[in-house]
């Protein structure tokens, strides 16, 4: 693959790399997805049951990623497992920079996604996907009429809790202080809500069951003393971070970390665009990457004519 010059590079493989590579295959573009993983489909795969992407209504999250994979698969696109180091630029040339190898493009399309801030707690890793989540949008149907815990204190965890409790029966707010973080409006929103109770000044030092969570332990962050509640699922909210700290050569990003793009995918620097969770935008979902996939191989096709 060395000595080639690409028309495009994908850094990642989840949804939206995926996309980008169909449609730029497609455009006919010689184009190369270099993945860090030895799996395709980012954080899909840990995704027990999808029941909000259109025509795949509760198909398994690992399913749907290999079903991506096979798509891009059949279309012939050349995948290469290594982790980039770098990103450096030129004027009409772009070079993105391994451990063992450096290749040059015309364009880039980051796609590294972003990985859910993990809570610590013992039992976490074990049940995720299986009542543990960190995502109400995406699993929250799954717990209708059921008691589920919202782990956190910002806009996120009380947006999360305000829309479990349309559907769930009851719902925990935990929160290791005795204030929220989150917008005064949104903290007005679930103080209205009966059946929301907010555990002040706790934190979730174990998740408990065999097969899937049937509770939480609960620490008091003043006296040290333990509680144990019964619930069906665990929706952690403590954070999320893209994957973009450890690539030089990135282009202009948020306080937050997320590169600075719109619909288009179109950065701070020419010919790099930004596609799915790495980038600036309001919903997170595998159909807004995929989108996002496609829209940015259309500012790749743009850009490339432009260039000529």
């Amino acid at each position: 693959m060395r000595g080639i010059m690409y028309d495009l590079i994908i850094i990642g493989s989840g949804p939206a790399g995926l996309s980008a590579a169909v449609y730029g295959k497609r455009a006919g573009l010689e184009l190369l997805v270099i993945e860090q993983s030895n799996m395709s489909g980012g954080q899909v795969l840990n995704t027990y049951e999808v029941d909000n992407y259109l025509g795949m209504q509760g198909m398994n999250g690992f399913d749907m990623g290999m079903q991506f994979r096979a798509h891009a698969d059949k279309l012939g696109v050349s995948f290469i497992e290594e982790t980039v180091s770098k990103i450096e630029s030129g004027e009409k040339v772009l070079a993105v920079v391994t451990e063992n190898n450096r290749f040059e493009t015309k364009t880039v399309i980051i796609a590294t996604g972003a990985a859910h801030a993990k809570l610590g707690a013992a039992g976490e890793e074990e049940l995720s996907g299986m009542g543990v989540s960190y995502c109400a949008t995406c699993d929250g149907a799954f717990f209708k009429n059921r008691t589920v815990a919202v782990i956190g204190g910002g806009d996120v965890a009380v947006e999360d809790a305000v829309f479990l409790a349309r559907t769930c029966k009851k719902v925990y707010l935990v929160h290791r202080r005795d204030e929220l973080r989150a917008a005064n409006i949104l903290q007005e929103k679930l103080k209205e809500l009966p059946n929301v109770e907010i555990l002040w000044n706790h934190i979730v030092t174990k998740i408990e069951g065999k097969d899937q969570v049937e509770g939480m332990k609960l620490q008091n962050t003043k006296d040290q003393t333990e509680t144990t509640k019964e619930i069906d699922g665990v929706f952690i909210a403590v954070g999320i971070r893209p994957n973009t700290i450890n690539i030089e050569g990135m282009p202009e990003r948020d306080e937050n970390g997320y590169i600075k793009a719109g619909e288009d995918g179109k950065t701070s620097v020419k010919g790099i665009f930004a596609a799915g969770d790495v980038r600036t935008k309001r919903l997170r979902q595998i159909i807004t990457a995929v989108a996002d996939g496609a829209n940015a191989v259309t500012s790749v096709q743009e850009y490339l004519l432009e260039s000529q």
